[in-house]
């Protein structure tokens, strides 16, 4: 390790193997905790590379509890959709209630996620209070993929090994100190569907993160960055300004490019109509979008991200005729139907 931290500090960046050390040793409980903060602080200062990044991702993974539900066939490709948070607009949890959507189009949404730190509500925190358990058997979480075309993993009951590194991790975020553990959250989902859609709270990680998802085998990947009129961060695609999207894959080349609402003739939106609450709010927020009771701006950035989710899976052919798919989902009661199915498999 103090070799490993020597490269660090020096801003080297680590070969595959060191980086499996670290990545063991940062999951040994008995190993010494202020080396394991040293590491994480250099590591961060120095700036984590694609390569780095995945190596670390790909050691968690193989130490992660594997679903039941793995080699099953569903009906419609597999995706992910979530954000690395850290944004700190305090959105309602716009991916969560886009899955719906998603799902209705005829995707098979496999969201990974925990509960809020950066924000008032994390995804597990309103699917909380919609009433599905987060302690779901994987099996289980198989029928509703199956049935529902929804499932939702709890983070830390598939990686149980993270908690040698919680008091560390705790540590360094009570002096400010960003670690790597901010930023794969997204990358951790057991169960490798086959696309992804991710938010990310830095322009600059889009490349990199659609390397990485390359890296680790999605035959289709979105990273995205959005920005709200006043140049801050939003880590969705945005209704408050430009959106930079970075698109990869396993059979793509990488593909960097902006949008803005007006191409798709959206109007812009201020951060102050897409605040979110407490779980109670957003779940009633999820709701009233899905039921079609809700038309205004908040409805918009839910289309917009379903959209790019819809096209990121191939069931749309671009953007724009993703939008018509979402507002049809809605319209037509599909997206509200996805969830109520959704609650009364998880009973």
């Amino acid at each position: 390790m103090d070799a490993l931290i020597h490269h660090l500090e020096q801003k080297q960046d680590l070969e595959s193997r060191e980086v499996t050390i670290a990545a063991e040793l940062l999951l040994d409980e008995g190993f010494d905790s202020q080396k394991k903060g040293r590491l994480l602080k250099a590591l961060a200062s120095k700036g984590e590379t694609a390569a780095e990044i995945a190596e670390f991702v790909s050691v968690f993974l193989e130490k992660a509890v594997k679903p039941d539900f793995l080699g099953r066939q569903f009906d419609g490709p597999t995706i992910d959709v979530c954000g690395t948070g850290g944004d700190k607009l305090d959105l309602f949890n716009v991916s969560t209630t886009s899955m719906f959507v998603v799902a209705a189009a005829g995707g098979v949404v496999i969201k990974h996620g925990n509960r809020g730190v950066t924000s008032k509500s994390g995804s597990s925190d309103v699917l909380s209070e919609l009433g599905i358990p987060l302690d779901l058997p994987s099996d289980r979480i198989g029928d509703c993929l199956e049935k529902a075309g929804v499932g939702f993993l709890f983070a830390p009951m598939y990686h149980p090994s993270f908690k040698a590194v919680a008091p560390v991790r705790a540590a360094l975020a009570k002096e400010g100190v960003r670690t790597i553990f901010n930023l794969i959250g997204p990358l951790l989902n057991p169960a490798n569907p086959e696309c992804q859609l991710i938010g990310v709270m830095d322009s600059g990680l889009c490349p990199i993160f659609a390397d990485i998802l390359q890296r680790l085998g999605r035959d289709s990947a979105w990273v995205v960055n959005g920005r709200t009129q006043d140049a801050r961060s939003v880590d969705e695609v945005s209704l408050m300004g430009p959106t930079r999207i970075c698109k990869g894959g396993r059979y793509q080349k990488l593909v960097d490019e902006e949008i803005e609402p007006a191409d798709f003739d959206l109007n812009l939106a201020d951060i102050a109509e897409l605040k979110g609450g407490d779980a109670s709010e957003n779940a009633e927020t999820l709701i009233a979008i899905l039921s079609g009771k809700e038309t205004g701006p908040k409805r918009d950035i839910v289309r917009l991200n379903a959209a790019a989710a819809i096209a990121c899976a191939g069931l749309a052919d671009n953007m724009g005729q993703g939008l018509e798919i979402a507002a049809e989902m809605i319209d037509t009661g599909a997206a509200i139907q996805r969830l109520r199915r959704l609650q009364e498999l998880a009973r």
